[in-house]
């Protein structure tokens, strides 16, 4: 069954933002301050002008020129000091509240369960954990002490402009308000473009993320061209819609900057009309210019940081998406389980993938006692990793019971469980990192001393000290490694977790022979006084197990003690040891 969305909230935008600047409000208010310490010296500007102005053309003297042509500098430095300010707060208040939120949502994505990741792949994952919290850098850092900056410049402009002249107040008001409105529904009009052009942008590093993993099939079968036409889809799509989101934006921008001067103009006009009539001085007509101008930079500043928050929007939206989406597999609340070797039940286990009819597993019931092992045997598809992935709870069974140490499995906290069952597969992801920190999971409680001792018992000791760092060696992410190595470092992980049940998924399926004698002694030590499953695909794998289960089309074909399957000639078991296959059921 897939994890599925819950409906959105509207703009939970303050939400977010208080979560994530809360933990920096020394510098949210330095930032503040900045801003409006600009804002101060926006204003003063213009009147200084106007005093220089009426000054020059009355005949003042020098001296008084001089004083306020300094104050005007003054003013002038003072403001780009702030503004300076306020752009490196600003920058690293953004980063460092989205990174806290990048990695909240990467531990959310990851807590959540198989059927996710499946429906998503790892490129748009990227895309969206990566590009979208990147949007929101601005918006974290800037976008409301910005937007509030700008508001109180337009309210003081327009304050001051009532105490000049109503008349002129009222228009300009006026046109504010329409330019704000318009503005305002442009945005509207041009938000989902953006979104879909987010969305679009996640599919095509999705396609491109999943097409280069397997870039040695696609090499090997000829698919370059079906891969590029593929390609060519997914970039035309997102250039389509990432054209049209940004004609959209553009539209913003040139009403603004049509209504700016258009605003310009119309102080002008009042300015020579009130000249004219006597009414005012050449320096309070400039005066009306400059703050007409500067009234109409925040209004162009909002349009700019509107364009920013529709790609914050799209971004939050998404995001919100993302944590809005909870896990089908609850964490569980029961007692620890038992120490040493577990013992494991099934009793009529039945799942499907995403809640379909058609059921993978159907009534699957066996048991283990505690130090036993079993060899997993079955076609492709018939249902062996399907049980791994519910003793891992990746999944959760839709019918039946699991115990695992007498403890109903979805009672269980998942920390525990996964600390107490470990799990080896044939594909082994090894980090661009250390020995130690690939072998340990970046874990720096264990002790260099419990690697040594696990890579001497598991035949890797040579392989250490052949190292030019030792445990410091770093790793480029498995190059350079036999497939057999890498299997025993993979061996290496669960031993040190010192699990209780091990589960074997075909960890010897791509191992030549010398490699596969060389894992089947590891995991003899590894299986030695601990209860385990070996999924396997070749008969020399489960010689020397206790049981035996053999699947069929999610059913149970045959189970029993391996010795007593052998000794019965109508088994399936015994035939397929009678007709020499090395391949069990491919």
């Amino acid at each position: 069954m897939p994890t599925q969305p819950v409906k959105i909230p509207v703009q939970k935008y303050y939400k977010l933002l208080a979560t994530y600047l809360r933990p920096h409000r020394r510098q949210v208010l330095l930032l503040a301050g900045c801003i409006f310490g600009s804002i101060g010296s926006q204003l003063a500007n213009p009147q200084i002008m106007r005093f220089f102005l009426d000054t020059a053309i009355k005949g003042g003297s020098l001296k008084v020129l001089l004083w306020a042509a300094f104050a005007f500098i003054g003013a002038a430095v003072i403001q780009g000091v702030f503004s300076i300010a306020a752009t490196y707060l600003g920058e690293n208040l953004g980063w460092t509240a989205t990174n806290a939120l990048r990695k909240d949502l990467l531990a959310h994505c990851l807590d959540l369960d198989l059927s996710f990741h499946k429906l998503h792949t790892p490129g748009e994952m990227i895309e969206r954990i990566g590009e979208d919290v990147n949007a929101l850098a601005n918006f974290f850092s800037q976008f409301t002490i910005r937007v509030l900056g700008n508001v109180l410049i337009i309210v003081g402009v327009l304050v001051l402009l009532y105490l000049e002249n109503v008349w002129v107040g009222l228009a300009i008001t006026l046109f504010v308000m329409i330019t704000l409105a318009t503005i305002l529904y442009l945005r509207g009009r041009s938000l989902p473009s953006q979104r879909a052009a987010r969305q679009a942008s996640a599919e095509l590093s999705g396609y491109i993320e999943e097409r280069l993993s397997g870039t040695e099939d696609i090499k090997a079968n000829g698919a370059a061209p079906y891969v590029m036409r593929g390609f060519f889809k997914f970039q035309r799509d997102r250039n389509d819609k990432q054209l049209y989101a940004n004609t959209r934006a553009a539209r913003i921008r040139m009403a603004a900057v049509g209504l700016h001067y258009t605003g310009i103009i119309l102080a002008l006009i009042f300015g020579v009309i009130l000249v004219r009539n006597e009414q005012s001085s050449i320096g309070t007509v400039y005066l009306f210019i400059l703050y007409t101008d500067l009234i109409f930079r925040p209004v162009m500043q909002i349009t700019r940081q509107m364009e920013d928050f529709q790609h914050a929007d799209a971004g939050i939206q998404r995001i919100q998406e993302l944590f809005h989406l909870h896990t089908v597999i609850p964490d569980g609340n029961g007692p620890p389980l038992p120490p040493g070797p577990l013992k494991l039940q099934l009793e009529r286990v039945g799942f499907s993938y995403d809640g379909d009819d058609e059921k993978v597993l159907n009534d699957i019931s066996f048991d283990l006692q505690a130090g036993e092992t079993l060899g997993l045997l079955g076609r492709t598809g018939s249902g062996k990793t399907t049980i791994t992935r519910l003793l891992t709870r990746l999944y959760d069974y839709h019918s039946g019971s699991i115990r695992i140490g007498g403890i109903e499995l979805k009672d269980t906290k998942m920390a525990d469980l996964r600390q107490r069952v470990g799990l080896v597969t044939q594909d082994v992801q090894l980090f661009h990192a250390s020995v130690r920190d690939n072998v340990t999971f970046f874990n720096n409680a264990i002790p260099d001393r419990r690697i040594e001792a696990v890579f001497e018992e598991l035949g890797l000791g040579r392989w250490l000290k052949s190292l030019p760092n030792g445990l410091n060696t770093i790793l480029t992410g498995g190059k350079g490694l036999s497939a057999g190595e890498a299997q025993l470092l993979a061996l290496s992980r669960v031993f040190l977790r010192d699990p209780g049940l091990v589960i074997m998924d075909e960890a010897s399926s791509r191992l030549d022979p010398a490699s596969e004698k060389l894992l089947e002694t590891a995991m003899n030590r590894l299986l030695s006084g601990r209860t385990g499953i070996i999924v396997a695909h070749r008969l020399s794998t489960i010689l020397k197990v206790d049981k035996i289960l053999i699947l069929e089309n999610g059913a149970v074909l045959e189970y029993g003690y391996r010795e007593q399957l052998l000794r019965d000639p109508r088994s399936v078991f015994n035939r397929l040891l009678k007709m020499g296959l090395e391949e069990v059921m491919v």
